[in-house]
């Protein structure tokens, strides 16, 4: 059978069970069609077969993000980006948010996202009083990097209906200074509440998953485990996306709620859409609770004090029989389960949830997950192995925070977004950016897994550090497997989906240091070309 396309002399790094690294491939239709030696592929070549010389350049599966926010990355491409060159101060900030102000209508909301205290001048949250003098007419809400917190005007506070009155909502808290005043700062449930109220509106959604997933098709992409924003509504506006081919990454989504994540659980379940409902472009993925809160916040939830803070334990948002009343039932009913859990107290928690569960309806492939699983010591190792659990960590996220976790977790970051200890103990784990939380680039993310180095150059629990294969393989066939989709994609291999990406050096001659310098020149979804730097090469 003569091939559509076919590639050689590269570096086709295969990720199948002996991590084969191959010479050339070949591409009928949407599947791969063989995989071999530049001669060997000399048989699938005809007269109208495009032939790719790689010139020595990876040639590896599709890229798949085990943990990202597909509709909150794309909204957050309509606002003001606090991780821009030009911010290095709250006063920076403002001035943008002041010319937003003087553009948009009154009532509308002026938004930023990604702000970070400690990577301003100021080491300071804006204020309620500077916000408010921005204006009055629009309510203003700036959400931290960890999308756990924000920052909001009065008008913000008036829409959501809070005041000096209003009580902290579970697993939140609205900060008031020591006069009772409130400071602007949500935190926790009370950010989601509020980011809630400041919807985006249908035309602004359905631009904002298309600009996400072409983001993520440009670096390589091509799968995402989607990991929730607001409800139904977010699964149906990806969904109509996807059929209209706004949204072109293959989506796996997360039954999640960034806001009471228990009502929408509870009410999938009981309508009946479950686990791997869906097609190989667009399918429902696990039943999803939020358990504690962000590494960076700090807000996690840990079973021995912050090192910053000697009276801080963190917050959880569900006690631990509130989980299992979810979770539980979603197990029984044949559900894939996951929590958002990133503190080692949350981690155990929910890990006796799953004992518990699977004691009460044993079920062996399961393929049950922990999205972050941040802090992860070896007693909760063994129980994950034990379980049969899937961690999902975060590669990149030491890179931009390990200064952080240092400062916050002390020597507990040798045991934050595992890898090693997974792989040294037959843990099967997966790779997710969580962006917008940070940078969605899979080679950031393989980087840091390799070389466990913050931006400023600091050690991040180096003992945790893989080889680049190891690293490759979190970010393919892990991905697939965490997604029971290991048969159609995940490696090169004949049979399997052409869902490809090629480099523009090869990975595993590069320096380990050079990695993250390392782009993406084509992606290939289903056997088309999205995306291209260049023009492909031929003979």
């Amino acid at each position: 059978m003569l091939a559509d396309i076919v590639f050689v002399n590269g570096e086709v790094i295969t990720v199948d069970r002996k991590n084969s690294v191959a010479e050339a491939m070949a591409v009928k239709g949407n599947l791969i069609s063989a995989v071999g030696t530049n001669q060997e592929m000399e048989a699938f070549i005809g007269e109208d077969t495009k032939v790719v010389n790689l010139r020595g350049k990876s040639l590896l599966p599709g890229f798949i993000d085990s943990h990202i926010h597909l509709i909150l990355y794309g909204v957050n491409q309509l606002a003001v980006s606090c991780k821009a060159e030009h911010i290095k101060s709250v006063a920076d900030l403002l001035d943008d948010l002041k010319k937003q102000a003087a553009t948009i209508p009154n009532g509308e909301w002026i938004r930023a996202w990604g702000f970070n205290e400690t990577a301003v001048k100021e080491k300071r949250y804006p204020t309620i009083a500077e916000l408010d003098a921005i204006s009055e007419n629009h309510p203003i809400m700036i959400t931290r990097t960890c999308s756990h917190i924000s920052v909001v005007n009065r008008k913000a506070l008036q829409i959501a209906g809070i005041d000096e009155s209003t009580v902290n909502p579970p697993g939140g808290i609205i900060e008031k200074d020591e006069g009772g005043a409130i400071t602007g700062k949500l935190i926790e449930t009370a950010h989601m509440m509020i980011a809630e109220r400041a919807g985006y509106t249908e035309r602004e959604l359905e631009k904002a998953v298309k600009i996400a997933s072409e983001h993520f098709i440009a670096a390589g992409i091509t799968s995402i485990h989607e990991a929730g924003a607001h409800g139904p509504d977010s699964l149906r506006i990806m969904q109509q996306a996807v059929k209209q081919n706004d949204i072109r990454v293959r989506i796996y989504a997360m039954i999640g709620s960034l806001n009471k994540s228990h009502e929408f659980v509870n009410k999938m379940v009981a309508a009946g859409v479950v686990t791997g409902t869906g097609d190989d472009r667009f399918k429902i993925g696990p039943a999803k609770l939020f358990t504690d809160g962000s590494s960076t916040g700090p807000t996690i939830a840990t079973r021995e004090p912050y090192s910053s803070d000697p009276g801080n334990f963190g917050i959880l948002y569900y006690t631990e029989e509130e989980i299992y009343q979810v979770l539980g039932e979603a197990h029984a009913k044949g559900y894939q389960i996951t929590v958002h859990a990133q503190g080692d107290k949350a981690i155990d928690m929910y890990l006796n949830c799953v004992e518990k569960a699977l004691k009460e309806s044993p079920r062996k492939d399961h393929r049950h997950r922990i999205e972050h699983a941040g802090i992860s010591t070896p007693d909760l190792q063994r129980r994950m192995k034990q379980l049969g659990i899937i961690p999902i960590p975060n590669p990149p996220f030491p890179f931009e925070f390990g200064d952080i976790y240092i400062e916050h977790y002390g020597e507990r970051v040798n045991y934050m977004y595992a890898a090693r200890d997974y792989i040294d103990n037959g843990i099967l784990a997966a790779a997710g950016s969580d962006a917008p939380v940070t940078d969605h680039n899979p080679l950031l993310g393989i980087h840091v897994a390799v070389n466990r180095k913050s931006s400023s150059g600091a050690s991040i629990g180096t003992a945790q550090s893989i080889r680049v294969l190891e690293a490759i393989r979190l970010y393919t066939w892990n991905g697939a497997y965490a997604s029971f989709d290991e048969a159609i994609k995940g490696s090169i291999e004949v049979g399997k989906l052409a869902d490809l990406v090629i480099l523009n050096d090869s990975i595993l001659k590069v320096k380990l240091n050079d990695i993250k310098e390392l782009k993406v020149e084509t992606t290939i979804l289903n056997g088309e070309i999205l995306y291209n730097s260049e023009t492909l090469v031929g003979i």
